[in-house]
């Protein structure tokens, strides 16, 4: 069981939105903040397409689809989420950042508003050095695409008390995620294997070795992903895998986990992937994953 009623989500980039969509299917009102505007009328739109796509693939009830929009609040005004008994952060990955966010917050919300960062790289344990309640403070790591795949790792920090680290696992339990307890660790688990297998996937490109298409067909037919690298890099975004690679590469050192250059170069030439048309395939829309 769960105490929570209100559910802050702070970014409402790709991460954010799939986060977004879980926790008003599961019953949570829900208050979305991204200080860019427009960010979040985006992602509602985005979200009412998916959820608008569960009903016609009967895997949500029509009757169910009017309260899940009308629990669905967005803002550009950080002071909006200060009624929010837990927030979770999906911005860019960068300390700084999520430092002056999680400072802010502080500011505005209840000392009981439990604060969970959607990192897979930073540190909880630095962030939360940051938020200015580092024992109220857990990682929280949805896998891409939250709206479909079950699995949060969830990290306490340092400082993280036992008592919010329970609250949060019995949270995302409610919103009929499956948790995995892992250590304060760069990558926690996913991460820490699929950066530098993404990288490897993006070097055989640059490479030659094989076109991203049949990369995908190989990944899918031989090890039975749903999903190739190149398909699962698109989604994430060029841009986010930059900063996942400068992030882990930095804290690591691992040479596999450093950026390629065909990544950078994507980048200067606006293939961020899904959220652009066109990343290693081209797409005819921009819309949310499964909508």
């Amino acid at each position: 069981m769960t105490n929570v009623k209100t559910v802050g989500v702070a970014g409402a980039g790709t991460m954010g939105t799939g986060i977004a969509i879980v926790a008003p299917r599961a019953g949570f009102k829900t208050v979305v903040f991204d200080g860019k505007e427009g960010a979040a009328i985006r992602a509602k739109a985005q979200a009412e397409a998916f959820f608008r796509k569960s009903v016609e693939r009967g895997k949500l009830a029509a009757e169910k689809l009017p309260a899940i929009l009308d629990s669905w609040h967005n803002t550009t005004r950080l002071e909006d989420l200060s009624q929010c008994d837990v927030i979770v952060e999906a911005v860019f990955e960068d300390l700084s950042v999520k430092h002056n966010l999680f400072g802010a917050l502080d500011r505005v919300c209840s000392p009981a508003t439990l604060f969970a960062s959607n990192t897979s790289t930073i540190s909880i344990t630095e962030i939360a050095g940051g938020s200015g309640r580092p024992d109220r403070f857990v990682g929280m790591h949805f896998c891409l695409p939250a709206q479909l795949m079950k699995l949060v790792e969830m990290s306490p920090g340092l400082t993280t008390s036992e008592e919010s680290f329970t609250a949060a696992w019995e949270f995302c339990k409610a919103l009929g995620q499956t948790p995995v307890r892992t250590q304060d660790t760069p990558g926690f688990v996913l991460n820490y294997f699929l950066i530098p297998f993404h990288n490897d996937a993006i070097r055989l490109v640059e490479q030659g070795v094989a076109a991203p298409a049949d990369i995908d067909k190989a990944i899918k037919t031989a090890l039975g992903y749903p999903m190739g690298p190149m398909e699962l890099l698109d989604l994430v975004g060029m841009d986010t895998q930059r900063l996942l690679c400068e992030a882990m590469h930095g804290l690591t050192h691992e040479p596999r986990a450093a950026c390629p250059a065909l990544v950078k170069r994507m980048i200067a030439a606006g293939h961020l992937g899904k959220k652009t048309g066109r990343g290693f395939h081209v797409y005819k829309d921009t819309k949310a994953f499964g909508a």
